[in-house]
């Protein structure tokens, strides 16, 4: 792992697929550490138990469910976080709390439900040293052209995504974390760049597949 703020960690990168790339992230907080996403490199969790353990492991969808979830509870008697339409496809431990509405949970984290992607896709907005960080799973990704929705056919639901964008260009981040990406890193500093642009970007793009 390697830090990339003075409270969250990243892990090394997977790479499920060509040209696809995926990290995990722990946020550590006096309330416990949290877990966003999930990976299989099981050298990871023991650099995850020098930082404390992990308290709280929240999913963006389906995909990153794996047979590490369990590992993940056994060794640190965390807590699994996934939306009710997705926690259905997971079979190797059990989900503590499924969702399916926005809410405030631990740490001030704000869940907010982001269907779309898959029928149970979630993004999560934290507050770390002072800068605001959105995990936006799969749902939208910066790749190597610009902003792009997770759509894929047969795999996800237009119009649902579509929605959710919407919703999530009402937020304010300063930093965009996805679980898979396309080009050097999921982790983007907005800068000046207004975030509502670079959801419209994505929409568009979004749109003019669909025509």
């Amino acid at each position: 792992m390697r830090q990339i703020a003075p409270r969250l960690w990243q892990t090394e990168t997977l790479s499920p697929f060509p040209g696809l790339t995926t990290n995990a992230y722990l946020w550590t907080t006096p309330e416990g550490n949290v877990l966003f996403y999930n990976t299989t490199l099981t050298a990871e969790f023991d650099r995850m138990a020098e930082l404390g353990g992990v308290a709280h492991q929240y999913l963006s969808h389906r995909d990153e469910i794996a047979s590490s979830l369990a590992t993940v509870r056994d060794r640190f008697g965390a807590r699994l976080h996934v939306h009710k339409a997705d926690a259905v496809e997971v079979t190797q431990t059990a989900v503590d709390d499924p969702f399916d509405s926005r809410h405030v949970a631990i740490a001030g984290l704000e869940v907010i439900p982001t269907p779309g992607h898959t029928v149970g896709s979630a993004s999560y907005l934290a507050t770390i040293d002072g800068k605001r960080y959105l995990f936006t799973g799969d749902t939208i990704i910066l790749g190597q052209d610009g902003w792009w929705a997770g759509y894929l056919e047969g795999h996800s639901d237009r119009e649902t995504l579509l929605a959710s964008l919407d919703l999530l260009a009402e937020l304010t981040p300063d930093v965009v974390v996805s679980s898979a990406f396309m080009g050097e890193s999921g982790v983007t500093e907005l800068g000046d760049r207004p975030w509502a642009d670079c959801v419209a970007e994505a929409r568009r793009a979004l749109v003019g597949d669909g025509k």
